[in-house]
């Protein structure tokens, strides 16, 4: 594991073997990971070119923590830092997931996620901590100018009612619907003792 810009966000590129049969790749050992990853839910999306899904988060505790990998096609994942407080707060970063380097990234609980598609269809898996539960799920508008998130220009997003309707990240920060960084960091303690 990579650890980007962002604390708490990672980058896995696996190694992938190729014969004349295809290729094989180890998408995730959990020997490897940074911290304690207890599984708890499998989601799948497919996705067809310039769907635009997030920024999303769910409350801390007890959060929700991703490992997400493209197995079919390439988006541009997202990984946005809404933690309140925290010293790289509103920075993004992104990466592009496809089906042929098997890229993978490991986003903590109170960090924002999104991706775009850039191939005509992509199924996107990922991996959660916790199930999901509308109560505590939240979001953040993705097209947000004060955030800046260079979306290809090329593509024409296409967003759930959901996402549009989402609120701008000072909105959200006023409402005080993002995590504390402090309240993540204890949580994040505790998560691996």
């Amino acid at each position: 594991m990579k650890p980007l810009g962002i604390d708490g966000a990672w980058l896995h590129t696996p190694v992938v073997h190729h014969d004349t049969r295809g290729a094989f790749a180890e998408a995730l050992r959990a020997d490897l990971l940074p911290r304690a990853f207890e599984l708890a839910q499998v989601n799948c999306s497919v996705s067809r070119r310039g769907v635009l899904r997030g920024l999303h988060f769910a409350d801390v505790p007890p959060g929700q923590a991703k490992y997400v990998m493209c197995v079919s096609g390439a988006i541009l994942d997202v990984v946005v830092d809404l933690r309140a407080g925290s010293p790289t707060f509103g920075r993004w970063e992104t990466v592009v997931l496809d089906d042929e380097e098997r890229t993978a990234t490991l986003i903590a609980e109170g960090l924002g996620h999104g991706f775009i598609t850039l191939s005509d269809r992509a199924t996107v898996v990922y991996l959660c901590t916790a199930p999901y539960t509308p109560a505590r799920e939240h979001g953040v508008h993705p097209l947000d100018p004060d955030l800046g998130i260079a979306w290809p220009a090329e593509l024409e997003p296409v967003l759930s009612e959901k996402d549009a309707a989402a609120p701008s990240l000072k909105e959200a920060l006023d409402a005080g619907l993002l995590p504390s960084y402090e309240r993540c960091r204890e949580f994040y303690k505790g998560a691996m003792a």
